[in-house]
């Protein structure tokens, strides 16, 4: 089908690149995020303007952090963004002029690891995103799964701990309470505030203080071998692992493919996380058992996966 342009929207910057069928970047263009929904829009516009200088470009896919229904057209609620049933796809194509289709990032994420990342050979596969939250997509039968109304594969908003700790979703015990970001850092505070002793080079990178503890200074103290840094990999590698044990039960793919800021530490992360699997997954010792492989990409996964997925037919078809 040609070039197409992929968009990712970031806290603090848009970021849209021209990409090939091979999955390749030609060229970026990035703007800052503006403040306002209506701003974001024209923000969108500018970066995807910038990025398509000079090339023939055939549509446009963009990556937006929230709920996107199945015609892969309107928004209906974005956790950071004032978006509520918001008309992007329309929005965004009455100002650049050409086929825009719209994806949550954690698919389109998915999708790029698949095609052109980690995922390669595979046909099923569920990818999840370990960064400050927890998200994930569903390939299978080598088709991204969006469900009856697009939203499927919210996987950091399965209940894990019924009366759990309370999640920004307004639900307690979520999932990415217990495997994400935010929780390694809680873990890391906890564990220090209790056990300071064990927790030296932690406390000395955070100004001596568990308050000061930042989830940079648990990769370094854990890779120093600081006893409470390491722990708390284990303790969120642990509901990690237990987490791909359930989705293994509903989907059983070749691999799990994880990626986020937290995959970047390697094997500091996935192989308690293989380990927590293997223990979790119901008759483990006597069944396959998936892959859990680190996702190839980094950052350039959703980009490129949603400028592929313009170029995929409409799934309501």
């Amino acid at each position: 089908m040609g070039l197409t342009i992929g968009v990712d929207i970031g806290g603090t910057k848009i970021a849209a690149g021209v990409v090939d069928e091979e999955g390749n970047i030609l060229s970026t263009h990035k703007v800052p995020t503006p403040t306002t929904p209506q701003a974001i829009v024209d923000a969108i516009a500018a970066a995807v303007e910038g990025a398509r200088a000079g090339h023939d470009i055939v549509g446009v896919g963009i990556g937006a952090a929230g709920y996107v229904n199945r015609q892969r057209s309107t928004v209906y609620f974005a956790p950071n963004i004032d978006w509520r049933q918001e008309p992007l796809k329309a929005e965004v194509e009455a100002r650049v002029g050409l086929p825009v289709v719209v994806e949550n990032d954690a698919n389109a994420a998915a999708w790029g690891e698949y095609k052109f990342g980690a995922g390669k050979g595979h046909r099923n596969v569920i990818c999840i995103t370990l960064g400050t939250g927890l998200g994930g997509g569903i390939i299978i039968g080598n088709k991204l799964r969006r469900g009856h109304f697009g939203v499927a594969a919210e996987f950091g908003h399965i209940r894990m701990v019924p009366d759990g700790l309370l999640c920004g979703c307004g639900s307690q015990g979520c999932w990415e309470q217990y495997a994400s970001g935010r929780a390694l850092v809680r873990y890391a505070k906890q564990r220090a505030n209790a056990t300071p002793e064990n927790a030296e080079i932690l406390l000395a990178l955070g100004n001596g203080t568990p308050e000061g503890i930042e989830g940079k200074h648990i990769s370094v103290a854990a890779r120093q071998g600081d006893p409470v840094a390491v722990d708390s990999y284990r303790e969120l590698a642990r509901w990690a692992g237990a987490g791909l044990a359930d989705l293994a039960s509903l989907f059983d793919p070749s691999a799990f493919i994880v990626g986020g800021g937290l995959s970047d530490e390697g094997e500091l992360v996935l192989d308690p996380i293989r380990k927590s699997y293997k223990r979790w997954l119901v008759g483990g010792n006597w069944r396959p058992v998936a892959e859990v492989i680190a996702a190839q990409l980094g950052n350039e996964a959703g980009l490129v996966g949603a400028a592929d997925l313009a170029r995929e037919p409409d799934p309501i078809m």
